[in-house]
């Protein structure tokens, strides 16, 4: 894989274990509050939501980190996938939940998938 391509994997990957933390331990924190725009109840009533959330972005992250250290003839294929699930998930983020979505997930994903395909 190029350089290039495992770079931009790395900072998609470190993205979501940042998204895992913010939303599994930060959601009620001041810092989450402030990301978020949430008051402090909407944030504890919608916490378990948030969780799961984060959880999801844990399993990303870690099909990625998985696509940086599998062997050459399994990284292109699972880098590939867990891309696209990025990118389809942060497309449906922004069309459902919060428009920058599209800039903070999915626009890296594809770039990150584009610099993957051209390898």
């Amino acid at each position: 894989m190029s350089t290039l391509s495992v770079a931009l994997t790395g900072l998609v990957a470190f993205l979501h274990l940042f998204f895992l933390v913010l939303e599994m331990f930060l959601w009620t924190k001041p810092y989450g509050l402030k990301t978020f725009g949430n008051s402090l109840d909407k944030a504890r009533e919608t916490a378990p939501l948030a969780m799961n959330q984060g959880l999801y972005n844990g399993f990303l992250a870690a099909g990625l980190v998985w696509s940086l250290v599998a062997p050459a003839a399994l990284a292109g294929p699972v880098r590939i996938f867990f891309l696209v699930c990025v990118i389809i998930a942060g497309v449906f983020g922004a069309a459902t939940a919060k428009r920058s979505i599209l800039f903070f997930q999915a626009l890296p994903g594809a770039a990150a998938l584009a610099a993957t395909v051209l390898a």
